[in-house]
């Protein structure tokens, strides 16, 4: 049964919601996890899980929920996640702890943020958080946009792992959209300060919790006006901050997370699109104002043809059989990842790109191996890609990196392109198989 993966939608921000409260394991289980399914199916809407995954996946039902927590259990605990297979996207995960510390956790993402754009939207989750409030005594609860939650330093707040874990949410560290705030903090806070908060939604809950929503809509959390209701509410909680200083941060995160058109050299537009899979959306706008400015230098691997080196091999045939030997090792290394590396493709060049990218191959692998292994099959490869595609010729040398394909009037250097390219990560943009192709095609004729 197949998921919405992240990587079939557009890029975009995601709404995170995380939920921790107080579990009976003695209850029986179908019974004690009655309020959390019925709330959940009750206002989810657009977003409500299909699938259920235990030990394999199952289609959404009560039934396939029971199943799939009694398959996972694994002593004090069991977990089980919830997808769904159209868009929206949403990944959620549910875990029952029985041990000293009963506790019901939930965790999940769903993206677009988009999806709550609409009062009615939000208004919903609010309510289902609320109802689960009730239900499962809260010791904190929050729901964000997951790219500002990078930029504000979250989940650790500046803490390591061990601390995060040991102290949890013990102060108010940074304010979300919609906050629960179970009875610990609100006695750290005062009660009276937290009901009396200036935001859109302040309500006291059952079991000593309080409940804090700053803007109507989740995924205008961006706005002046959302920014400046934000900073109100924290300064207020926090009256050490100043309000000045917090909206002034709270701003430039903005600006941060506003979109940034994609003006890529045209070259290697497709591959500098790839490189962003990899970047996490909150830093995706500067990444891709810093690949604006960015031009990758003119290859220079190249002679004109009146100058190319003369062949000095006794046998030219036997050669090129060599290159095609060395082509055919960097196939067997890339074939897994990258199955386009058959067809000897310029789209195969850049799948290779944006593998050997994806993968920091320059960082990861000895150079000893990369000089003895790598450098001369991507170099063979690239040589044999430009002449099946182009009409080049092999003009064998006796030194790899001297060899060289004719390609109308200019001859190319592949195994010295190939070395520059693998001698770091940057370089591996700066010296693209793929541009070089694209500039060895119009020099085609």
């Amino acid at each position: 049964m197949k998921v919405v993966s992240w990587h079939e939608l557009k890029p975009a921000d995601r709404l995170w919601l995380s939920f921790r409260g107080a579990f009976d394991p003695k209850a029986n289980l179908e019974a004690a996890l009655e309020p959390f399914l019925q709330t959940l199916e009750a206002n989810a809407g657009g977003w409500m899980p299909d699938v259920i995954k235990g030990k394999r996946s199952r289609k959404y039902s009560r039934a396939a929920v029971w199943k799939s927590l009694d398959e996972r259990r694994d002593g004090e605990s069991t977990s089980i996640g919830l997808y769904r297979t159209r868009a929206p996207a949403l990944d959620m995960t549910l875990t029952l702890w029985s041990d000293a510390s009963p506790e019901l956790k939930l965790m999940f993402h769903v993206q677009p943020l988009s999806v709550f754009s609409g009062v009615e939207d939000c208004d919903g989750l609010v309510e289902m958080v609320r109802a689960w409030a009730a239900h499962y005594p809260v010791t904190h609860c929050w729901a964000h946009s997951m790219a500002d939650d990078e930029l504000a330093g979250g989940p650790y707040f500046g803490r390591d792992l061990q601390t995060t874990v040991q102290d949890g949410f013990d102060r108010i560290y940074e304010l979300s959209w919609l906050n629960i705030f179970g009875p610990k903090l609100v006695e750290t806070v005062g009660r009276e300060r937290l009901l009396s908060t200036p935001a859109h939604r302040v309500e006291a809950l059952p079991h000593g919790a309080i409940l804090l929503v700053t803007w109507p809509t989740a995924a205008d959390f961006a706005s002046d006006e959302a920014r400046q209701a934000q900073a109100r509410a924290f300064v207020h909680l926090r009256p050490e901050l100043d309000y000045a200083t917090v909206l002034r941060t709270l701003r430039e995160r903005s600006a941060a997370l506003a979109p940034v058109e994609p003006r890529f050299p045209p070259d290697v537009a497709g591959l500098l699109e790839r490189t962003l899979e990899r970047t996490a959306f909150s830093q995706r706008s500067r990444r891709i104002a810093e690949l604006n400015a960015w031009t990758p230098p003119e290859p220079e691997e190249w002679l004109p043809a009146s100058a190319c080196l003369p062949m000095d091999v006794e046998d030219a045939q036997r050669e090129q059989e060599h290159y095609a030997y060395l082509a055919e090792r960097c196939v067997a290394l890339l074939h897994t990842e990258v199955p386009s590396v058959f067809q000897e493709t310029p789209e195969s060049l850049t799948d290779a790109d944006a593998y050997f990218w994806k993968e920091e191959f320059p960082q990861t692998r000895s150079r000893e191996a990369i000089e003895e292994h790598a450098v001369p099959a991507v170099g063979a490869y690239l040589g044999e890609v430009l002449v099946r595609n182009l009409g080049g010729q092999w003009i064998p040398r006796r030194k790899l990196e001297e060899a060289q394909v004719r390609v109308g009037q200019r001859v190319w250097l592949p195994f010295l392109r190939a070395r520059r390219y693998l001698r770091s990560n940057p370089s591996l943009l700066d010296y693209s198989l793929t541009q070089l192709y694209r500039v060895a095609a119009r020099f085609q004729s």
